[in-house]
Parts: structure tokens; sequence; C-alpha cells
């Protein structure tokens, strides 16, 4: 086969010890020394895709989107087959960085996604209706799995309420990578994908704060989430959502509670059975547990009045403390 005029052939052995010598200094987190290796590898065979493929990976583990775009552009101009190549998608998410909607919608389509309707005003593609997805927020770091809505490909809307140790907030959009690191499985039967988080794409300037609540029973808990979810913003009862997982059960296909009310232990949960919040959450049995570690999600000046009209609301059977912003 002939492109450019060129014959396509393998790979030299120079090339491939270039290469697979540059991952094992990805790896390591040696971005410099990899990217050397790689470009020198590019100038052995400037033919292949996969010379560009490799160094628009390295560009997007450094975040340079630029030279990531510019490489990805390479990549996909040498290939030899017309749709649903990994390089239209690294594409996509380096133009979904620069907000190069265009290029894009034009990597989404030759990857093989539809694309509905005609470009916005500002080229963004919208009305892709991916569902809702799991996002582990700074893979890197405390890694943590929260929920959201799927925006395209390559960005996700949080919808859980994140701890305050991750540095994200509620409505936040973050851009993911492609390939997703675990499963969450609900018990209706839908399996959703955990993508990592590659970087903060759009913030959010609605803070969390942290609150302990006296809620006699489960409804006066649902009663506080409903209350902030129609003053449109968020309330998450973290001594029921959260629960602490080892990196391997947390990048495997794992059950969740998501949209399920009934509590159960969990033999994957390395967290402290019978305590409220981040540090354990299970219970034996039907036990509730009246103080409840909450997350919230809104404004300064909407916070105090929204818990005051939950106690309002039955003073008998609820109580609210200890209110801090946390994030």
């Amino acid at each position: 086969m002939r492109i450019f005029g060129k014959v396509r052939h393998r790979p030299s052995a120079s090339w491939r010890q270039a290469t697979d010598r540059a991952f094992t200094l990805i790896g390591d987190g040696r971005y410099e020394d990899a990217g050397a290796l790689l470009t020198r590898a590019a100038d052995l065979e400037p033919w292949l895709s996969e010379s560009w493929f490799n160094l628009a990976l390295l560009h997007k583990f450094r975040h340079d989107w630029d030279e990531a775009r510019a490489a990805g552009l390479r990549a996909v101009a040498l290939l030899d087959r017309e749709a649903g190549a990994p390089d239209w998608w690294n594409v996509g998410i380096a133009a979904t960085a620069l907000q190069d909607w265009p290029l894009a919608r034009r990597a989404w389509q030759a990857y093989g996604l539809k694309v509905p309707g005609a470009p916005t005003e500002s080229g963004e593609p919208v009305g892709m209706e991916l569902g809702s997805a799991a996002v582990r927020l700074s893979p890197e770091g405390e890694a943590e799995v929260v929920w959201g809505r799927r925006l395209d490909p390559a960005r996700i809307e949080v919808l859980s309420i994140p701890l305050p140790s991750s540095g994200r907030r509620w409505g936040e959009v973050v851009l993911h990578d492609g390939v997703p690191h675990g499963e969450r499985v609900t018990a209706a039967g839908p399996s959703f994908p955990v993508f990592d988080e590659i970087e903060l794409w759009a913030p959010s300037p609605v803070p969390t704060w942290v609150v302990l609540l006296e809620a006699a029973t489960e409804a006066d808990r649902d009663a506080l989430e409903r209350l902030a979810a129609d003053a449109g913003f968020a309330a998450e009862d973290w001594s029921s959502s959260v629960r602490l997982l080892c990196r391997t059960c947390s990048e495997s296909r794992m059950p969740s509670d998501e949209g399920d009310g009934e509590q159960h232990l969990d033999p994957h949960d390395h967290s402290e059975p019978g305590h409220p919040g981040p540090l354990g959450h299970r219970t034996n049995g039907d036990l509730w547990v009246p103080e409840r570690e909450c997350g919230l999600a809104a404004p300064p000046g909407l916070v105090r009045g929204l818990l005051d009209g939950w106690v309002a609301d039955s003073p008998d059977s609820r109580e609210w403390r200890d209110l801090e912003e946390v994030c």
C-alpha cells in the first residue's frame, strides 16, 4: 500500500525499541524523556500513523492540547481505514479541551458517533444524549468516583457532591479519558462505565458545605435532598453514599446503590461499618442512624435558609448543626 508515494511497511527495530522504552518512561512519569524518544521514533518512521498517535497520547498525558491536536491530525491523515480508529478519539479529546468545536464534531463523526442537529452558533456538539456515567476525580491522588451526565464523548457534568479532598464541586464539567477504568452496576440492571478525569474543563461557582443532620427517618433525609433539588442545587447524604474502596475494587465491576434506597453490607467496602460519613456508613440489618453527615451544594446566601426551612417542616424529627464550607 502506498501513502503519499511511500510504501507502507512494518516499523524498524529501532522504532520499536524507542517506542517501547518511551512507554516505560511514561509509566514512570518521565514525560520529557519519553517525548524525546517518541519524537525520534516519528523521525524514523514518519509515514506510520502509530508514530503520531503515540506522540498525541504523550501530549494528552501532559495536557499539552495544541501539540496533541497537531500530532493527532497527522495520525489520522495516515490512517488506512475510514472510521472507528482511536486516533480520532484522541483528536476529539484535544479539540474539546481547546473548544475547537468544528474539529471535535468532525472527530466524533469520523470515529463513528452520531452528532445530531446542526452546529450551534459556537459549533459545540450538543444533544448527543450519551446518558449517565461515573467519573474518577483526581485519579492519581485521593481518587473519588462520582456520578455525572455525559455532555459529549469527552466531558461529564458532575451531579454528585464530591468530597472536599477531590477539590471538585457539584456542577463542574470535567474532561475525561476515553477508556473506562471500572464499571458500576445498579440494582435495576444497567451498568455504567467509570472514566478517569483528565482535567477540570469548567469550574462551578457553587461552594460545597458539610453539615451534621439529625434526621429521625430516611424520609426526613430525603426531604432535604428534594428541597435542595427544587431550589436548583443539591444535597447528598454522605453517610449513605460514600464507601471506601481499594484501587483494585474501584477499577473493577462494582455494584452501586445509585437509584436504590436499599442499604446492604458490601464485602468490597473497606470502611468501618456503623460510622456515618466518609469513614464508613454500612450497618447490619435495617438500622437507621439518625446522625447523618451531609454534603450541600448551594450559594452562601441560601444554604442556611434551606436547612432552616427543612427543620421548620418537621421540627420534632429534624435538626442541623456544625455547618462548614469545605470546598
